[in-house]
């Protein structure tokens, strides 16, 4: 069934060998016109297709999609239905675009179907209801355990027994390229006793990944760890952005608030899980062992490189952190399996985070945080600036691809600028 996935495919679309989109990727997004026309779209190299026009010219008669899949604003209606149809409209768009259909490409280039990526606007892909952000990487947690509380006790009782996680602000998230305001809330100053009403002066990035939900489970009932991976439609890049003095003062007793629901962003085209198959890695063995609705079979981490580079408004991108996505401790079948054993429904277009994901070595710390250890030390920019937290008018820019077998699968550039 994920034909899509033949590392021997070439398309006649052209593009370069190390682009994040080749034929064997078939992203998902949504991008819109200069005369605001929304497209449902994917991608090949450079080239958007709209397949809002594909299915428009009868390119998708022969699947047994849901009318008007793809006439809307976003991917909703789409993720509504079941894995074995987004597989079939993958293994399509390949098929189509696929070096050996020359009738197809005779006749997709006489309709208005592909875009060039540089005249189009991307937009939110998906209607997002409801927004989870998990705390799933061992050495991110490690981390803040030892700069905030006992150094050798850094991770709390529960998080070697559950996936933590906290219920964000859906609402704010935005799409790649969006400015981000620098927040405002209460700060308590060192020393001092009675906080202050100020502007954040510690703003941080957070590297981490999302995944989007199908339709899953009713109210009431839940998740089998087993078929979780049936729900996950694909991946994005995320940045979970983090004022760290005001979530500092405000997180004691119920956790994350103002210091995080400020804004949220994640990149434009959404990477599907079946695209990701031949990155699939073990994780880290699990210790103390979980309770039984969180034991799984197989390989369920996978092997994505992840880095992080700031722009400040005169300095080129400094490289200032390589991660991967293979460090995660609880993988994403454990945080949906988790997510709803309490009965919680999960829905089309719900969007879960990884948490800041760090690995084990300084050089792939995944915020601010971490690499200046709460600002004891200073990272340096291209041009000699040095930065232990963010400053107005740095852009913060995160990539992800896996590599494996000449094969390189990404997710593009998650791009966003503080004002």
């Amino acid at each position: 069934m994920l034909s899509a996935n033949n590392i021997n495919r070439k398309s006649w679309i052209k593009y370069d060998s190390n682009s994040d989109f080749p034929i064997q990727n078939i992203p998902f997004g949504v991008f819109k016109t200069n005369k605001n026309n929304f497209h449902i779209a994917s991608r090949i190299g450079d080239t958007i297709i709209s397949l809002k026009n594909l299915e428009k010219y009868g390119f998708f008669e022969d699947l047994c999609l849901t009318k008007d899949t793809f006439q809307g604003k976003n991917l909703n209606k789409l993720l509504k239905q079941n894995k074995s149809i987004w597989r079939s409209v993958r293994n399509k768009i390949c098929d189509l675009f696929d070096l050996e259909n020359v009738q197809a490409k005779e006749l997709i280039s006489k309709e208005n179907i592909l875009f060039e990526h540089k005249k189009i606007e991307m937009v939110l892909p998906v209607k997002i209801g409801d927004y989870t952000d998990f705390y799933s990487s061992k050495d991110h947690a490690t981390n803040v355990g030892k700069m905030f509380r006992d150094p050798e006790n850094a991770l709390l009782p529960n998080w070697l027994h559950i996936p933590v996680g906290y219920h964000g602000r859906s609402s704010s998230i935005v799409i790649s390229g969006s400015p981000v305001k620098r927040p405002k809330g209460q700060i308590l100053p060192k020393e001092a006793k009675i906080p202050i009403f100020s502007e954040c002066k510690l703003l941080d990035f957070e590297l981490e990944m999302g995944f989007i939900t199908g339709q899953a489970n009713k109210l009431g009932d839940t998740i089998n760890i087993d078929n979780a991976e049936e729900y996950i439609f694909g991946l994005c890049l995320f940045n979970d952005w983090s004022a760290r003095d005001i979530q500092k003062w405000e997180y004691v007793p119920l956790g994350p608030f103002l210091g995080k629901s400020f804004n949220s962003s994640m990149s434009p085209w959404i990477i599907t899980l079946d695209a990701l198959e031949h990155f699939k890695v073990a994780g880290e063995k699990q210790n103390p062992e979980v309770l039984d609705y969180l034991k799984f079979k197989g390989n369920k981490n996978y092997d994505i490189n992840l880095e992080v580079l700031i722009k400040s408004k005169t300095s080129k991108p400094t490289l200032v952190t390589k991660s991967n996505f293979k460090y995660m401790y609880w993988n994403m079948s454990q945080q949906l399996a988790h997510h709803s054993i309490n009965g919680c429904n999960i829905n089309a277009g719900d969007l879960m985070a990884s948490g800041t994901i760090s690995g084990p070595n300084e050089s792939e710390f995944g915020s601010m945080l971490e690499l200046s250890w709460a600002g004891k030390k200073t990272i340096k920019l291209e041009n000699g600036e040095e930065r232990k937290f963010l400053q107005n008018g740095d852009t913060v820019i995160m990539k992800g691809y896996a590599v494996k077998n000449n094969l390189r699968i990404g997710f593009g550039e998650l791009t966003n600028t503080i004002i």
